[in-house]
């Protein structure tokens, strides 16, 4: 969000399924931040399968969190995947290669807390054009 972020989680041991997503990112992470913005806060996720569970929209439908739609398969459209592309240089760029799960997950965090806050600004601020975008060349609407 413009001005904020959370802290990076990582979800580092097995598959993540729609109850993993819901045990460990909805409810301690995105429902407390959501509580923190308030009633005009819209999540957005990445349109993976495991986020697209039924109980997944049950677990935002009841805790009043409202999901941003979006076609499925347009990462083009989630600017979060400008994130990733910096953090990733970022950890590439780094004096010491990461050469196992703990150490990358260190260097993702370290990383992460390290972004300027301009570049998610500017990618929080650049959904209006991607959103205008997608409008116009679907005929006025978005295809759901």
């Amino acid at each position: 969000m413009i001005n904020g972020r959370t802290r990076l989680h990582v979800v580092a041991n097995g598959t993540l399924t729609g109850q993993r997503y819901i045990d460990e990112v909805l409810l301690p992470h995105v429902r407390l931040f959501r509580g923190a913005v308030g009633d005009k806060f819209v999540f957005m996720d990445d349109n993976a399968t495991c986020h697209r569970t039924l109980a997944v929209q049950d677990c935002l439908d009841s805790e009043g969190i409202q999901r941003l739609v979006w076609p499925a398969r347009s990462p083009d459209l989630n600017p979060i995947e400008n994130v990733w592309n910096a953090l990733g240089r970022q950890v590439a760029g780094r004096n010491y290669t990461p050469t196992n799960k703990n150490t990358l997950i260190r260097a993702l965090t370290e990383e992460w807390d390290k972004l300027p806050e301009q570049l998610l600004d500017n990618v929080v601020q650049s959904m209006v054009g991607r959103v205008e975008c997608c409008i116009t060349l679907h005929g006025g609407h978005i295809p759901y």
